[in-house]
Order: structure tokens, then sequence, then C-alpha cells
């Protein structure tokens, strides 16, 4: 089986400066998927230099492998924290540990965490309608299970 490190470190050399890894799978039929992001995004000819990168470095006589290096799904959930970078500004759902989903405006990446601004309905006493109400939420990292860019057309 192909080592997913060997994979890892290959695919970061092959990085433009301002593109990132998001995720390396190896399988045990050694199916190498490689997903790959930039704040820009990522094109085709991107790809393939990456694969080509991967490729030259491996040896198909001694090990048969299938190679997919593709940028990261956009409906697809956050793995590595520059996608939050990525993503200031657009609406994102995050679910937490707990199973609340939340969702809202990506404000700011901080520190240990991230911060939100969504709206809702609440009941206004004396009042039969309800009232959009705008509030900023902070959620740490740790209590984030998942998060992802919500698409809208």
């Amino acid at each position: 089986m192909i080592d997913k490190k060997k994979i890892v470190d290959l695919a970061k050399e092959g990085l433009e400066s301002n593109m990132f890894l998001v995720e390396v799978n190896v399988s045990k039929s050694n199916a190498i998927n490689v997903y790959i992001d930039s704040k820009e995004g990522v094109n085709i000819d991107q790809c393939i230099a990456i694969s080509r990168k991967i490729e030259s470095s491996l040896d198909r006589d001694t090990e048969d492998f299938e190679l997919v290096v593709s940028s990261a799904g956009l409906g697809q959930p956050y793995k590595v924290i520059e996608q939050y970078y990525k993503n200031v500004g657009s609406e994102i759902e995050i679910i937490t540990q707990d199973g609340v989903k939340t969702k809202g405006t990506l404000e700011s990446v901080i520190e240990n965490g991230v911060k939100l601004k969504s709206t809702k309905k609440v009941k206004v006493e004396g009042s039969k309608k309800k009232k959009l109400v705008e509030e900023e939420i902070q959620l740490d990292f740790k209590n984030i299970k998942s998060a992802k860019t919500i698409i809208s057309f």
C-alpha cells in the first residue's frame, strides 16, 4: 500500500504559494484522492501540475495506483482552517458537536473559532408578528462538528 505521508509531502511540494492541501485519501487498493484549494479557487492546470508531480515520484512497476487530484468540493464540509478564511463573508452552515444547526454569514476567523452573523425570527411581546433579529454567534472549533458553504442560486 502506498504511504499516505509520502503523498501528502509530494502534494505540498507541488502546491503554489497561494494554495493549500485540504485532504489526502489512500485506499487499500491504492486509489489516491488529493483535494486542494486556494482563496482564488483551483483550475484544471493546477490540478494537472500536482498530479504530474505526485505521479512522477511514484513507481507504477512497484505498486499500481489510481490518482485523482481535484479541488475541494463546494458543498463539502470544511476540513482545514484555511477553508474558513477563504469563505469569510459567505453564507455557511455549522453543525455543533451537540447537533445544533446554525446558518449565517461567516464574519471572521478568530484564534480558536469563528464569528457568525445570523438572523432569526423572534416573537415580540404585544405583537402577533415575529421580528427578524440579527445576532452575532461565536463558536470554538472544538465545538464544531461540521461546517460547509451554503450554495444559493
